[in-house]
């Protein structure tokens, strides 16, 4: 879990690429529980810390796996030398304090897990806590949050039409190719023209989705090749080590991709 509080932190760096800024805004005027849906790495985490900055409310981010549970995010009674303590959950700390609760990559909880958020996502906005018999209605200004990848998740998990109805949805995807370079380069430190050849890169091993690549390369993985260059890294070292191999270990998919590295830094 993390949790980054409204104070003096500086604007999360982020560029918008459509409306989503105004429909977010207004879903959070509506108290409308938010659903983002994109490719890993295309963006959404930053969206949300920037949009928390921007609406000026804390945020509260989990990182849901198979094995998180709904006491993960409510809560639980805790054993001390003196008895029995209750500690609240992220999710029921967002809903006391008004905060905005992300919950990255929803799909990969357990879907009794997902039930707990029902009465946070229609006009009740309560959240129910039976070991304790609380009813807690949502502060001013807490929001729900929710991500995944559904190209990822299409034939393993997805998220059930009762539940998907419940949330605005925001499309994500990788930006286009001038802005892809403008983040990379702000976010790496790159000059200008080696932001671009990386970018033109990552689309070109994008390509190689439909010969197997199971995971494209994202934005996010492109600035961290761009970190290493600027570090003082050759760029087909970099590219080597911080773009090929976390993406594959099958040789010919690997080969394929260092040829495209060589082709693009001759």
């Amino acid at each position: 879990m993390r949790e980054d509080g409204n104070g003096s932190r500086a604007e999360p760096y982020y560029v918008e690429t459509g409306r989503e800024v105004g429909i977010f805004e207004q879903a959070h005027q509506q108290k409308l529980a938010v659903l983002l849906k994109g490719p890993t790495g295309c963006g959404k985490t930053r969206f949300v810390e920037h949009m928390a900055w921007r609406l000026k409310r804390p945020l509260i981010t989990v990182s849901c796996h198979d094995d998180l549970t709904a006491s993960d995010l409510i809560g639980r009674f805790l054993i001390r030398h003196d008895g029995t303590a209750w500690q609240d959950g992220p999710l029921t700390r967002s809903v006391r304090e008004g905060a905005i609760c992300y919950l990255d990559e929803i799909v990969e909880a357990r879907q009794d897990t997902v039930v707990v958020l029902h009465p946070l996502t229609d006009y009740r906005r309560v959240l129910p806590i039976d070991k304790t018999g609380e009813l807690i209605e949502a502060a001013p200004g807490f929001q729900l949050v929710v991500s995944y990848n559904p190209g990822y998740q299409r034939m393993l998990k997805d998220l059930k039409p009762s539940t998907r109805q419940r949330f605005v949805a925001l499309d994500f995807d990788f930006p286009s190719a001038e802005l892809e370079a403008q983040i990379v380069q702000r976010e790496s430190g790159v000059e200008a023209a080696v932001a671009r050849a990386l970018v033109a890169l990552g689309h070109r091993v994008r390509g190689l989705a439909d010969k197997g690549l199971a995971e494209v390369p994202s934005t996010r993985l492109l600035i961290s090749t761009g970190r290493l260059v600027a570090g003082g890294i050759d760029v087909k070292a970099a590219c080597y080590s911080a773009l090929v191999s976390p993406l594959s270990d099958e040789p010919s998919l690997v080969a394929a991709m260092r040829d495209l590295v060589n082709a693009t830094f001759v």
